[in-house]
Formats: C-alpha cells, sequence, structure tokens
C-alpha cells in the first residue's frame, strides 16, 4: 500500500508526527508537501494527493489542514475519493470497515498527535467489511458516475 501524505501549514507538524509513524511502519509513502515554514493555501496540496489516487500512484492519502475539513471538501471533488475527517477512534474504524474510505483527514489544530496516530492506525488496519456495505459504497458510485463529467 502506497500513502498520498500532504498538508498545509497549520497542518504541517502533524503531518511530520505521521510521516514518522509511517516510516516506523515501513510503509510507502510520498510527501507532497508543504514544507516547514510555508504559508499555503490548504487547496492546492490536497487536490495533488487527491490526484495521486485517482490516477493509481497512491492507494490511499492521508491529508492534513488545521481542521481536516477543508482537505475532506477538496478531495471529495475527486471522483473515486472516499473522504472522511475523523475526530475519533471509532470513525476512523467504521470509515474504513462500513466506507472503504480512501482518504483519512486530520486537523493539525484539532488532533493531538497521540490521538492521530491512533486513528491513523487503525484506519490503516481495518480492512472493508464489503457485504451490505460493500452494495451502499457502489451506490456512491453510481452517484459520481451520474454527477462527474
Amino acid at each position: 500500500m502506497k500513502i498520498a501524505l500532504a498538508s498545509d501549514h497549520a497542518g504541517y507538524a502533524l503531518k511530520t508526527g505521521v510521516a514518522e509513524y509511517l516510516r516506523g511502519r515501513g510503509l510507502d509513502f510520498t510527501d507532497f508537501g508543504c514544507g516547514s515554514g510555508e504559508k499555503v493555501d490548504y487547496v492546492d496540496y490536497g487536490a495533488t494527493a487527491a490526484q495521486a489516487v485517482v490516477s493509481g500512484e497512491c492507494d490511499r492519502a492521508i491529508l492534513v489542514c488545521g481542521t481536516g475539513l477543508g482537505m475532506a471538501i477538496v478531495a471529495g471533488k475527486f471522483k473515486g475519493l472516499r473522504p472522511t475527517p475523523c475526530a475519533c477512534e471509532y470513525a476512523a474504524e467504521v470509515s474504513r470497515s462500513h466506507n472503504d474510505s480512501n482518504c483519512l483527514t486530520l486537523g493539525g489544530r484539532t488532533h493531538t498527535l497521540e490521538l492521530a496516530l491512533r486513528m491513523v492506525r487503525i484506519w490503516l488496519d481495518t480492512p472493508f467489511e464489503g457485504g451490505r456495505h460493500g452494495l451502499r459504497v457502489q451506490k456512491i458510485r453510481d452517484i459520481e458516475d451520474r454527477n462527474f463529467k
């Protein structure tokens, strides 16, 4: 599994901690920015990482801005992405098991590193259950097919 990782300036410190965690687990990832001390627009970095998932260059994305909400909005504009801004471990688990989330968004101003890493671990390790949830995810894909031209 290859992860697309990106943040804006508000999420930079948390993204750095997530990168260290991914590296420690031996997971392959690409950091699409931003760099330390840069004041940037989350839209630009979130879009670049989202495109990496859509193109197949990466399998999933972890995006970090101040709250995770802006990054979720940006990622939601890409057909095939199912971004989930998670505030707790249960949401991270269900986002994978029920929604087959392929994009986790986190908040550098709203999540501690400890909580974020617990959610990242759960999100990475939880398999999609399929079954009735697979039927629901297919309905989402059908909506995308009608609305993304």
